[in-house]
């Protein structure tokens, strides 16, 4: 089968490496790429948001599968183009239509889509500029810290949580009249703070059947103890152990099931992965928001614990057979831990030179954010640059091979940090 993978980052690394194993494929090719994903399939420099592009792309080299990684494509409706054009129609998209997408694409359509469905989730209102002293007021009925999100895409930053009403009062003005987001938050999406701890659960789904993948648990703060500034993750682990067998039975009845069937009732085309952020409440599971793709990093430690073929399961979603095909799973334990740039989450540098990846034994090393220059040699290109992956029998021996390896690393600036799954033992 011939497949091409969109996008570019440690998420497309460890899926085109999980799918270049497949005997089931003969040629993978990944647009754009980049220095990890070339050594499983072709980098071919085409953007994922250039729908004819990758139209063209398909039809000359006889693509039988796409493979959508990142969010942008699909709220842009990638899916729906595909469908809607001849040559295209018979290429299965591994991704949901502009309208299943929005359960990303607008945090106001989840948050009412779960209403909707019985899905539980947090306590929430949504606001425009026209209706910001409403927002104001409903601020005030909430206890803190206060949680304001961005409708629209935001790049991963549209998510404010905030310790004084009067700091979440300046910044709902500023996202409402100001344009802090931009058009994302046009309407923000205002909740109550869950508290818990926070959980990933992927769902592969062919729209009527599904899968229910390894969870994970990722970091999100740039500093130890989980301080500082947000990131788009510095690590994660899979398995979970708070989430058990009974822990992810209610998740499957409460959550998964409903979304799932939610989606079919609502007359939503969906084919593709549900990634379900939730908040585990002394047992009950309430949801956070959903993503209709993979996590990153949380995919570099879900996809090493496959074991099934992921071609044969990817090609039954898009012919929805799913539900003949096993899914297999890795028992041992997956950490990742992200190498990222000096300054990120903020400003940083590109274009530093990556040492010791050869000298790395016992770990896989997923490019997030690399290229290469006139040289050959392999360079920085982003701000989280390595995801950092082992397989142990149990935490501390995936731990201790992940920090082994890193050891072995080095490029200017780079900082990761030291707790991974400290919080687990």
């Amino acid at each position: 089968m011939n497949i091409l993978l969109l996008g570019s980052g440690g998420r497309e690394h460890a899926l085109a490496n999980a799918i270049s194993k497949s005997p089931s494929c003969s040629k993978l090719w990944i647009a754009p790429g980049n220095a990890g994903t070339s050594t499983c399939g072709r980098n071919v420099a085409i953007s994922s948001t250039d729908f004819s592009a990758v139209a063209s792309f398909c039809v000359e080299n006889e693509v039988q599968l796409v493979v959508v990684g990142p969010e942008e494509p699909l709220v842009k409706g990638i899916t729906d183009f595909f469908s809607a054009d001849d040559r295209l129609s018979q290429i299965p998209v591994i991704g949901p239509t502009a309208a299943g997408a929005r359960l990303e694409g607008s945090k106001d359509f989840a948050k009412s889509f779960m209403l909707r469905h019985g899905i539980p989730t947090a306590a929430y209102g949504s606001f425009t500029a026209a209706s910001l002293s409403a927002g104001y007021d409903f601020l005030t009925t909430l206890h803190p810290p206060y949680v304001l999100k961005a409708d629209g895409l935001a790049a991963g930053k549209g998510v404010l949580i905030l310790d004084r009403l009067e700091d979440a009062k300046q910044e709902l003005e500023a996202m409402l009249q100001h344009a802090k987001f931009g058009a994302a938050s046009s309407t923000v999406v205002i909740e109550e703070f869950l508290h818990g701890i926070e959980l990933s659960v992927f769902v592969l789904t062919d729209g009527e059947h599904y899968k229910i993948l390894p969870a994970a648990k990722d970091y999100k703060r740039i500093g130890e103890g989980d301080q500082g500034l947000n990131t788009g993750g510095m690590g994660a682990v899979s398995p979970v152990p708070f989430a058990d067998a009974d822990f992810m039975k209610t998740v499957e009845q409460r959550i998964v099931r409903p979304t799932v069937e939610g989606l079919k009732k609502d007359g939503i085309g969906y084919r593709g992965w549900i990634f379900i952020g939730l908040m585990n409440m002394d047992g009950n599971p309430k949801v956070i928001e959903y993503n209709v793709r993979m996590g990153d990093p949380e995919t570099e430690v879900v996809f090493p614990r496959i074991q099934s073929d992921v071609v044969e399961l990817l090609s039954a979603t898009g012919n929805g057979t799913l539900d003949q095909h096993e899914l297999r799973i890795d028992p041992r334990t997956a950490l990742t831990v992200m190498m990222v740039s000096g300054g990120y989450p903020e400003e940083y540098e590109k274009g530093k030179v990556i040492t010791g990846l050869d000298r790395v034994s016992g770990s896989m090393v997923f490019h997030a954010g690399t290229s290469t220059d006139k040289d050959g040699n392999i360079i920085t290109n982003g701000g989280r640059v390595l995801a950092v992956t082992s397989l142990g029998a149990d935490l501390a021996e995936a731990q201790a091979t992940s920090y082994a390896s890193i050891r072995e690393i080095a490029f200017d600036g780079s900082y990761f940090r030291r707790d991974i799954g400290k919080d687990l033992e």
